[in-house]
């Protein structure tokens, strides 16, 4: 004999119901899949950057989304080109995001260069970070139109970096040395050197075939090209302001962030811009340190201009900004107000 079937309960039946077409609404998470976004950047995956910079920010990122949105990061140019080419790669979609520097296609971001002038920007990073970024906020719009500008930065006091001793004007004169950025090059020709611009990752074969006699760059990146295996000797120009630094951008596709969720969108906003760029000032500061004690360790020489060859210096390089300003006035630029505003902004954060 069958038993007999249950009768069931009306509302029973209609709250059980009711709750199957809730139970979704409540246990469905935002983003059934994580959106990765994926940034490019031209340095190796142990340089300090991509370690204590752009990984850790991706994690924040991570973290403030509850992992709906992921950022996987692809340094040595592991999704092609040259390190001249990522911004067109964030603005074309290439990369989602992309880490590099303005100064690398020289002219094209008229007015970034002006923290490339020799002895305007500050000894520390933490200042030049902070300065960077609040000058973008109110200057960079329009160069940086076909992207979107998630952080504007500017690295700590550059270092000379050489196979012979630099302790003044005499020492530089006909040294084949890398530069950074098309105002570091003018600098240094002043200077009387031989300036030759290249990406930082072609330093370290460089230096190796004798094509340069050594290069300018912040202690920060010295491990990461081998610089200090390379060459024997460094040369730092104390205090503020210092010879040169050179910035940087953060740069996003617009089309994949207007793509985003509203949500995640806020969420890249608020780990960017002086958020992004304090971190990134801290790490130059705290590296500079701890990279020129590991080459003093190594035996290496580090010689430190004297206050009277460091005044040498800056009359020497005074030409610079007069010919920059010259020709922003080509390109409609007031090159001067440019000027005072960085200066004043270096200063606002050296005194904070």
């Amino acid at each position: 004999m069958k038993p007999p079937i249950p009768t069931l309960n009306r509302r029973a039946v209609l709250a059980s119901g009711l709750a199957v077409l809730a139970a979704p609404a409540i246990v469905r998470p935002a983003h059934a899949q994580a959106v990765t976004l994926r940034l490019h950047h031209f340095l190796p995956a142990v340089s300090n950057v991509h370690a204590k910079v752009l990984q850790p920010w991706a994690d924040r990122i991570a973290a403030a989304s509850n992992n709906a949105l992921k950022i996987e990061l692809f340094p040595s140019m592991q999704l092609g080109g040259t390190p001249p080419q990522l911004y067109n790669q964030a603005r074309d979609g290439v990369a989602d995001i992309v880490w590099t520097l303005p100064g690398s296609t020289a002219g094209r971001f008229p007015r970034t260069e002006v923290f490339e002038l020799p002895f305007l920007a500050s000894q520390r990073g933490s200042v030049n970070a902070r300065a960077a970024q609040e000058f973008a906020d109110t200057h960079l719009a329009e160069e940086t139109r076909d992207v979107k500008l998630l952080a504007y930065w500017a690295h700590d006091a550059g270092v000379i970096h050489a196979n012979k001793q630099i302790q003044s004007l005499d020492d530089l004169r006909g040294l084949k040395l890398r530069n950074p950025t098309r105002l570091a090059g003018e600098a240094l020709k002043a200077l009387g050197a031989v300036s030759v611009g290249m990406p930082v990752p072609q330093v370290p074969e460089s230096l190796a075939q004798r094509v340069i006699d050594g290069a300018v760059i912040p202690w920060e990146v010295v491990p990461s090209v081998r610089v200090h295996e390379l060459v024997r000797f460094h040369t730092e120009i104390p205090g503020s302001p210092a010879l040169y630094t050179a910035s940087f951008f953060l740069a996003m596709n617009p089309a994949k962030f207007a793509g985003l969720p509203a949500e995640l969108r806020a969420v890249i906003d608020r780990q960017s811009g002086m958020a992004f760029s304090s971190v990134a000032g801290q790490m130059w500061d705290a590296e500079a340190k701890t990279v020129s004690d590991m080459v003093r360790a190594r035996g290496n020489t580090i010689s430190v201009l004297s206050a009277a060859e460091k005044a040498r210096w800056v009359a020497a390089t005074e030409s610079v900004a007069p010919a920059w300003v010259a020709q922003m006035r080509e390109r409609n630029i007031d090159g001067n107000a440019l000027i005072a505003a960085a200066k004043a902004l270096v200063a606002k954060y050296e005194s904070a």
